[in-house]
């Protein structure tokens, strides 16, 4: 199993598979924001930077392959971190539990202005507070937290498997 994990934290394979995810995640916000007209707070706009983000270290890692797996799975445990705490706001916002008043913008670092370079995924149309329902009567914010905490495990894990060389034999996925 270690050997497994190992090999899979190298695997250009699994930075595929990340990539492939982030796009979805990023096409199913986009569906909802512009086919079914859900706009998207400022909470959601960050969620959005996050995976963007996730993407960008899966496409680098994709390119760079294993030598650097300890760097991208750290970046990557970063990213989850910061989208488990960006939903987890997002939720409490929508159960009452967390009082915030969220403005309109998105206070990105002016280095970085993302509602600038590319409102279309970046730009905040509406206030906190709602979020809304997928499949099994489970609202958005509380599918991005257990995305998001599923992923920080993941990363978790493979960042402490990439210290291990994996045996040659096993080494599958590079």
């Amino acid at each position: 199993m270690l050997d497994f994990l190992s090999a899979t934290a190298r695997s250009r394979i699994f930075w595929f598979l990340v990539l492939i995810a982030c796009l979805v995640l990023e096409g199913v916000a986009l569906y909802y924001q512009y086919v079914l007209d859900y706009g998207p707070c400022v909470l959601c706009v960050h969620i959005r930077a996050w995976i963007f983000g996730l993407g960008a270290v899966a496409l680098l890692m994709l390119v760079i392959g294993g030598p650097l797996a300890l760097l991208g799975h750290l970046a990557s445990l970063g990213l989850a971190l910061g989208m488990l705490r960006s939903s987890w706001i997002t939720l409490g916002v929508e159960r009452g539990t967390i009082i915030d008043s969220c403005t309109m913008d998105p206070q990105f670092p002016d280095w970085l202005p993302l509602h600038q370079w590319s409102p279309v995924l970046f730009e905040p149309w509406e206030p906190c507070g709602y979020t809304p329902m997928l499949a099994f009567n489970i609202s958005m914010a509380e599918a991005l937290v257990v995305i998001s905490a599923l992923w920080a495990l993941v990363s978790l894990v493979l960042l402490l498997a990439s210290f291990r060389k994996p045996k040659k034999e096993k080494d599958l996925f590079s």
